[in-house]
């Protein structure tokens, strides 16, 4: 067809009115791109050859650069790969992973699996393949487990996976005892480290576990990081050691007594335990402060109006067991018992003696309600009366012996 048959047909058929259709094939995508990766596969006007290793992959410059950024800087600021027909990767990708990526830049899909999850990680971060390297992160996520939480928070760090981190960064917490365990331990960087072991959230059934992690830490490479232990020992809450663990550690532990900033840490330690053995006020010490709960149970007490001990059941040994090193004291404010009906009395629990006293009684009676400390007070908030009514809130300086109005 000649231009002037063309524009003849546009004359004749021009009658100023908007009579058009819109044709579209929701399927050209796709099946261009599938021609276009039988293209590649017959080597048909490919003009560009990765190297991984020792295979040979022949591309189309145009479908690499419309799917990675990174092909997209290769090939057009002057680099000497947009000159030359080859680009060689070596040994720094492997040619399985790297012919899983093409396959996806010509067809849109890709398999993820335990395999090859996180090696897809690593090289769709490196050549800005994003939504690849989002998907094996998806994937990483529902296969985290205590066992490789902490081999997934290194690598999510390491390639700007913000949500699996957070998730392994969790696990990792809540997991130590399992954590210190794995072969990625004894390899993390003393930042990473302390981050871990001074959080609150940490959870372990015993501060031993964080002592013993950062000694064995530390003596995985002695030369190089004994002068990294008195920064870790701050972050270790030594005076929640037991008495016995913290006495053996002065005395039999040559490390913690070969370096003078040590020693002084250990004796703030043994001086906040004293004073905690003889509920001798409040610790503010780092070296004492509680990290939170983890998923412990506690019974105290139930439908009688006292109790003499404070239980926890190990769920590790499937039995229940008396509970002496809880930080002391504890209080216990109000309730309902079946014969006394609702109580305003306070009790406090020294967990190092194991005995109870009796404190200052709420003014109000009440039961169902909360209580929290802060800042060494004592706070109740809402409950029920005997009447069923939300008595307030009410608290108290925890030195004192009344509760004001």
């Amino acid at each position: 067809m000649s231009v002037s048959v063309h524009e003849t047909r546009k004359s004749r058929s021009s009658t100023g009115s908007m009579n058009i259709t819109l044709f579209h094939k929701a399927s050209h995508p796709d099946c261009v791109l599938a021609h276009l990766n039988t293209l590649r596969k017959h080597c048909m006007f490919t003009d560009v050859t990765l190297w991984a290793g020792d295979r040979a992959f022949p591309c189309h410059r145009a479908v690499l650069a419309a799917s990675s950024r990174y092909f997209e800087a290769m090939f057009s600021h002057g680099l000497r790969e947009s000159r030359d027909d080859t680009v060689n990767f070596q040994d720094n990708l492997h040619p399985e992973v790297l012919e899983l990526l093409l396959d996806f830049a010509y067809s849109s899909r890709i398999v993820i699996n335990e395999e090859n999850a996180e090696s897809l990680l690593e090289a769709g971060d490196m050549l800005q393949f994003h939504d690849v390297r989002d998907a094996a992160a998806e994937f990483l996520e529902k296969n985290l487990f205590p066992s490789n939480c902490l081999g997934m928070m290194l690598l999510s760090d390491a390639h700007q996976c913000r949500r699996l981190y957070e998730f392994s960064w969790r696990m990792c917490l809540v997991h130590f005892e399992t954590v210190r365990q794995s072969e990625d331990f004894n390899s993390l960087s003393k930042d990473t480290l302390l981050d871990l072991i001074s959080s609150d959230e940490l959870e372990a059934e015993d501060e031993r576990v964080v002592f013993e992690a950062i000694l064995q830490w530390v003596k995985h490479d002695p030369e190089q990081r004994k002068a990294h232990l008195p920064e870790l020992l701050r972050g270790v809450r030594l005076a929640l050691l037991p008495s016995d663990c913290l006495t053996e550690a002065v005395s039999g532990e040559a490390l913690l007594m070969a370096d003078e900033r040590t020693r002084l840490i250990v004796d703030e330690a043994l001086r906040c335990k004293t004073r905690i053995l003889q509920n001798d006020g409040v610790v503010t010490s780092p070296c004492a402060r509680p990290r939170k709960a983890g998923h412990t149970l506690l019974i105290l007490g139930g439908q009688t109006f006292m109790c003499d001990k404070i239980y926890q059941v190990d769920h590790k040994a499937k039995e229940i067991i008396p509970k002496a090193d809880l930080p002391s004291p504890v209080y216990v404010t109000g309730g309902r018992g079946s014969e006394n009906g609702v109580s305003k009395d306070v009790w406090v629990y020294n967990t190092v003696h194991e005995e109870w006293s009796k404190a200052a009684p709420m003014l109000i009676a009440r039961f169902g309600h909360g209580s929290a400390e802060l800042e060494n007070c004592l706070y109740v908030v809402g409950g029920h009366t005997c009447r069923g009514q939300s008595p307030g809130w009410g608290s108290r300086c925890k030195a004192s012996l009344v509760w004001p109005p």
